[in-house]
């Protein structure tokens, strides 16, 4: 016990070693990154795997853990990288500039989820459309538009599920698979049905009658 006490009284005054702030940041970074895409990917995959694929348990628990793993991975990577890059650039240029974290996040970006795959695919969308918000929202408190006199939202709301149906029902291939897939469940779906077992009960029918 005592030299586990010792190494953890090292270990702690470590931590706190200004010097090394930076650096532990960087690392502490890469393991909420990974801690993080774990949560969020893990329950999603979980739901829209069980919901929507078929296969095997074994095969079903297979394609969870990958993709909770490379979601996972892909976010420690980031925060990893981009952590380090803001603070050698910080370090470099002696102090922050908000054009740091953009130039950081586009490597970042780049080297991480530049890959086109579902995984990657499906965080950059999450970000878009909470972008577009920001931006917007920024463009109002910078005065390059008018504040509205009334909320948008109700406007913005009808546009997008005007526009997602219109797609899925005359375009439909140019929507993500998952949101096909739910789509297809929600509106598709539930125009079939043979008794009340696949009314009420299920969606659709597992026996041959």
């Amino acid at each position: 016990a005592g030299p586990v006490r010792a190494l953890l009284r090292a270990a702690n005054a470590l931590l706190q070693q200004h010097r090394y702030r930076a650096a532990l940041a960087v690392i502490k970074g890469f393991r909420n990154g990974a801690v993080y895409g774990a949560k969020i990917r893990a329950p999603h995959a979980l739901v829209m795997t069980f919901l929507f694929k078929s296969g095997s348990l074994r095969e079903k628990l297979k394609s969870i853990a990958q993709a909770t793993y490379a979601h996972s991975r892909n976010l420690a990577y980031f925060v990893f990288t981009y952590k380090g890059l803001m603070a050698a650039q910080s370090r470099l240029q002696g102090k922050k500039i908000p054009f740091h974290s953009f130039l950081a996040a586009c490597i970042g970006g780049w080297l991480v989820f530049g890959e086109n795959n579902p995984i990657n695919s499906q965080i950059i969308m999450y970000l878009l459309s909470r972008i577009l918000f920001g931006l917007s929202r920024l463009a109002v408190e910078k005065g390059y538009i008018p504040q509205p006199r009334q909320d948008p939202f109700p406007l913005v709301a009808a546009l997008v599920w005007g526009t997602v149906l219109w797609l899925f029902e005359y375009h439909r291939q140019t929507l993500q698979p998952s949101l096909q897939s739910s789509m297809t469940y929600l509106y598709e779906d539930s125009e079939v049905w043979h008794d009340l077992s696949d009314f009420l009960i299920y969606n659709k029918r597992t026996d041959s009658k």
